[in-house]
């Protein structure tokens, strides 16, 4: 079946689990859980290791890419060996247009006496790149024999210290505010329609002769909601335009970008024999376009979240309007489909090969001047028709290699468009079905926003006409009960406002 098989696994033989490991039994390994017992797992933290990115090709970027708009905070481990490489600082730029709260790593320094350089020109780096990221040196060695000793110094040297810091307070702190934040608006919002509906009642059984001017002003609150929940003309032609406009920009964008990288390509073929750098060439254009489509993915994420807060808008009068999760979906396997950049013939060719395209062309010019000396008495091969077999020979094998060039020049630069045009296929199809489901969520969200809205109202008009008609006898019991429940709303109301703090505003 396609359901997903919990199947439990020893600890110590963890490291041995691959792909294509017998416990599997033929299924595919969709990912590894590990339960410890830790006083920072248990504030609530789940850590996520996902494949490494920012290396050559980049071939595991996208769905790691996939992952990171629904997790709370992102750490990117690179060792104190290096500087950044321009991949990984391009992968960092991309993790900062989809989640907000980064911070990097920098592990192994018990390793590299050197790290405080390292870690100094890699922040010069992120600052020319304007990008503002939290870096942390660290050391699991140092960190091991700190708790080993119990030496308090050395354990600040490891700097797992500061790690512990940033995760408490700026991942768990955060969630926890994040959570707190979302409960208090579905309460609120909750106990604000109950208040509506039973105020309206409330009113009308206290002062029966203000009851009509109620319900009427009710109905006119009714008649603005059914127009909005009939006709949803505004926010709905709002999400249909920025769809359409979403849809068409990310398209020119993914383009615009291959555009750039197949054109950058072909200078380079242009510029030297492919055959000789073939397959760095390819493992740079695979590169490229990974990077290129993960800049077109947190883009599009970006340009969907201000369509969903324009929408949004349209909702203000109604109160705070919570915006739904859009995520990129599954990544994991956009490029699968596409055909690797196809193979090109090196160029290069042996000694006699070599001989025989120069043979071919001193043949005539040894002819031709051995028959114009023999007109002076010198034999048909003497140095002068030599010479000149010479010459001619070594000019046809440079016209040969030159026509070689520029043929495996024509071939790589074919080979070239082929390859960014499957990208472009596979990720435009990819893009599309991508906003027809976030235009589906939005759609479907606001279209409960508004059916909410219209409830509530409708609730509030029943209750108001219903009161009207209650007897004088049962008008007195009525409203204590209800003011009863208005004071138990008003009291959740307040406990849920007091679940957001002045510290606890999420952006």
């Amino acid at each position: 079946g396609t359901d997903a098989v919990r199947v439990d696994v020893p600890l110590d033989e963890l490291q041995a689990i691959t792909p294509s490991s017998p416990r599997a039994q033929g299924r595919e390994v969709l990912r590894l859980e590990v339960n410890v017992p830790s006083p920072l797992l248990a504030d609530g933290l789940v850590l996520v290791d996902t494949p490494g990115v920012g290396g050559h090709g980049n071939p595991h970027a996208a769905g790691t890419l996939g992952l990171i708009p629904s997790a709370d905070a992102v750490l990117v481990v690179s060792d104190a060996s290096r500087e950044f490489t321009e991949p990984e600082i391009s992968f960092l730029r991309q993790v900062l247009g989809l989640c907000p709260t980064v911070a990097v790593l920098i592990t192994k320094t018990d390793l590299y006496p050197h790290w405080r350089q390292i870690v100094e020109a890699n922040r010069g780096h992120l600052q020319r790149e304007g990008l503002e990221v939290p870096m942390l040196p660290l050391s699991s060695l140092l960190r091991s024999h700190a708790l080993r000793l119990d030496d308090d110094e050395l354990n600040v040297e490891s700097g797992f210290p500061e790690l512990y810091t940033f995760l408490r307070e700026q991942v768990v702190s955060r969630a926890d505010a994040t959570t707190r934040s979302a409960v208090s608006l579905d309460i609120r919002s909750v106990t604000e329609h109950l208040t509506l509906a039973m105020g309206s009642e409330l009113a009308a059984l206290r002062d029966p002769d203000r009851a009509a001017a109620a319900v009427a002003g009710l109905q006119r609150a009714k008649s603005a909601a059914e127009e909005l929940h009939k006709k949803t003309s505004q926010w709905q032609q709002t999400l249909a335009d920025g769809i359409a406009d979403l849809a068409s920009d990310i398209d020119h964008d993914l383009r615009d970008r291959l555009r750039r990288v197949t054109r950058e390509a072909e200078e380079t073929v242009d510029e030297g024999d492919p055959g000789s750098d073939w397959l760095e060439l390819g493992d740079w254009l695979e590169e490229q376009i990974a990077t290129s489509v993960g800049d077109n993915f947190v883009w599009a994420h970006e340009r969907a979240l201000w369509l969903a807060e324009l929408v949004a808008d349209h909702f203000a009068a109604a109160g705070a309007t919570q915006l739904p999760d859009l995520d990129l979906g599954d990544l994991d396997n956009v490029l699968d489909p596409v055909a690797s950049l196809a193979d090109l013939e090196s160029g290069k060719i042996g000694i006699t090969q070599k001989v025989l395209v120069g043979m071919r062309g001193s043949y005539g010019g040894v002819l031709m001047f051995g028959l114009i000396t023999t007109f002076v008495g010198l034999s048909l091969l003497n140095p002068i028709s030599i010479g000149a077999g010479v010459l001619l020979g070594t000019k046809a094998y440079k016209e040969d290699k030159e026509n070689r060039v520029r043929a495996r020049r024509a071939e790589a630069k074919m080979a070239i468009r082929r390859f960014t045009d499957d990208v472009s296929f596979q990720v435009g199809k990819e893009s599309k079905d991508r906003l027809r489901q976030i235009q589906r969520v939005l759609r479907d969200h606001f279209t409960s926003i508004a059916e909410q809205t219209l409830r509530s109202l409708n609730d509030s008009l029943r209750a108001a006409q219903e009161a009207a008609k209650v007897e004088s006898t049962e008008r007195a019991a009525r409203t204590a009960q209800l003011d009863r429940e208005m004071k138990v709303v008003a009291e959740l109301n307040e406990r849920a406002a007091a679940l957001v703090g002045p510290k606890d505003v999420v952006k």
